[in-house]
């Protein structure tokens, strides 16, 4: 799978991030927008997609989005935060105080 096969773009009509190989919708990152921030949600590939790195294409593509747009992201969803977890460049997207409170902290 050559990376020029695979795009990530906003579908804001949809509420997502949605990542494409070669045309074909493969995958998503819902969201929700309050209060000055982009909650991510919900993570999902479909499964003839799996296995080839989209997700965490889709996740990066998502969070580049997100910084050049200047928004600050609270990560509900499991990928997500495992992704950024993976990949502290991200961290200072995330509003730490909510996410702590939101985690019980």
């Amino acid at each position: 799978m050559a990376d020029n096969d695979v795009a990530v773009a906003d579908a804001p009509e949809r509420d997502r991030y949605e990542v494409t190989l070669d045309g074909e919708l493969a995958g998503f990152a819902r969201y929700v927008q309050r209060g000055g921030r982009t909650f991510f949600v919900h993570t999902e590939i479909d499964p003839e997609f799996e296995g080839h790195g989209l997700g965490s294409k889709l996740a990066a593509g998502a969070l580049d989005a997100e910084r050049a747009a200047g928004h600050t992201i609270v990560p509900l969803c499991p990928f997500v935060r495992s992704y950024i977890d993976r990949h502290p460049d991200f961290l200072d997207l995330i509003d730490q105080e909510l996410l702590a409170r939101i985690d019980g902290g």
